[in-house]
């Protein structure tokens, strides 16, 4: 099987292919979150050595919303252009790790972390949000190696280390009985969408 992996949800983004016994291929950049000409760079370097591909996988996060979407509508696009089937990997289940079983921890913003427990490329806990407070005694009651894709002085405890689009293809190809083939991908939201809706005498301007 033919597989293209997308991975955006960090500051280091990467671009892998996963074909049989052939010689896998990586590419690893910056992941600068309001430009993405590396990614794409790497993306049509990928397809113009190997083609199309049987399956394109993304990594859903959580992390970076706009390199998750970016991820995305590129594989979709892909897709629509293919036969190729389409799947989506919570990234945190894609780590740069030989362990079996860690956490992993992030700023999910608003003075608020979220934890994630994975156990053999799996989720088996989370991802949940946590206060800071909260988080730590979470992390005492597990002994497990610690990940983090940001620096989390808060947590000494935490290595730094990324998802890997490398990984997240073995896990597509490795769970490819468990994994469904779908048309469309949502990021993993941390929380309900905050909406602000205007108040009624701006409405009321508006509409004279």
């Amino acid at each position: 099987m033919k597989i293209l992996a997308l991975e955006l949800s960090s500051g280091q983004g990467s671009v892998a292919w996963l074909e049989n016994d052939r010689e896998p291929f990586l590419r690893i950049f910056a992941n600068d979150r309001k430009h993405s000409g590396l990614f794409f760079e790497n993306l049509q370097l990928c397809s113009r050595e190997f083609g199309a591909p049987d399956a394109i996988v993304v990594g859903l996060g959580p992390g970076s919303y706009a390199g998750v979407r970016i991820a995305i509508a590129a594989a979709v696009g892909l897709r629509a252009a293919s036969v190729a089937k389409l799947t989506g990997i919570a990234s945190v289940c894609g780590m740069d790790t030989a362990a079996p079983e860690y956490c992993v921890i992030g700023d999910a913003r608003r003075e608020s972390f979220f934890f994630a427990r994975i156990r053999d490329g799996r989720l088996a806990e989370g991802p949940s949000l946590h206060s800071s407070a909260e988080l730590e005694v979470k992390l005492t009651e597990s002994n497990v190696p610690l990940y983090a894709s940001d620096p989390l002085p808060q947590f000494p405890r935490a290595t730094l280390t990324f998802p890997s689009a490398r990984r997240l293809a073995e896990l597509a190809r490795d769970q490819a009985d468990e994994i469904a083939d779908t048309r469309s991908l949502e990021p993993i939201y941390l929380r309900e969408p905050h909406i602000t809706v205007p108040r009624a005498s701006s409405l009321t301007a508006i509409n004279r």
